[in-house]
């Protein structure tokens, strides 16, 4: 059963600070509630990548020969030896959008040794390059339920400061209670690590309305920000120079 099923009244309280426009620092991490949503889409059902197409940097879309992207065992495979990603044909507004993901062995090229890293990009405008305009759901040891905002796109993090990513580039808003980080692989952080143990899966849930994003990681709070920039777009699941797999990916139209 999901966590979804429990309310805590402060997070009531925190929802209500956001949608008010005042900046909020949260002192301890509530449990959530979901808002209403519509059937599941079903993006990843097991089997193929149909509702994908692939990039890969220096190869262009659909074309992965070295299979950076396979599907086993009704699980989607990140080799991480290729900058790439796999992107939704579709896009979307206002959803939810549930996944897990858990961490393979190697890091590669220029991230070899480091904490592993990935990462679920949304909201995606523009052309496909590495990396797109969009706001990120980040994937990395240590850091896991952090906002990347890249190539112009923006967000009101919890502290109420507006934070804008560089042209071709990106800027960080740290997830809730985050410790310092150490950027070496298996990277567990002593003050508010928010990923299981290595090697077990971990869950991974965005909402994504029109004015107000909410990320969790494994049912807990990780991550609030207000009026994003973009609102709507396409998905991606990042390879990002670290082995990583995913599976029951699904994604709710939001009532």
């Amino acid at each position: 059963m999901l966590a979804s099923k429990r309310i805590r009244p402060l997070q009531t309280v925190l929802l209500a600070l956001l949608l008010s426009g005042l900046p909020v620092i949260a002192q301890t991490t509530p449990e959530y509630t979901l808002p209403p949503r519509q059937a599941p889409i079903v993006l990843f059902d097991g089997k193929d990548l149909s509702k994908f197409d692939t990039f890969i940097k220096g190869r262009g879309l659909n074309s992965d020969p070295t299979h950076v992207f396979k599907v086993e065992n009704k699980v989607i495979h990140v080799s991480g030896h290729e900058m790439g990603y796999i992107i939704t044909k579709q896009s979307f507004h206002r959803f939810y959008l549930r996944a897990e993901f858990k961490w393979g062995t190697g890091t590669f090229g220029e991230r070899k040794g480091q904490a592993r890293d990935s990462g679920i990009l949304y909201n995606i405008q523009g052309e496909d390059k590495v990396w797109p305009r969009s706001i990120e759901f980040q994937i990395k040891e240590g850091e896991t339920g952090d906002f990347w905002l890249t190539d112009g796109a923006a967000l009101t993090g919890p502290d109420g400061k507006r934070v804008t990513g560089p042209t071709g580039a990106a800027t960080n808003i740290g997830h809730i209670h985050k410790g310092p980080q150490k950027n070496v692989v298996g990277f567990r952080n002593t003050e508010g690590e928010l990923e299981k143990p290595y090697g077990e899966w971990n869950i991974l849930e965005v909402v994504v309305d029109d004015n107000h994003i909410t990320q969790y990681v494994n049912g807990v709070l990780a991550n609030v920000g207000t009026d994003p920039f973009p609102t709507e777009g396409k998905i991606l699941f990042q390879s990002e120079g670290a082995e990583v797999y995913f599976r029951n990916i699904q994604l709710s139209p939001l009532k």
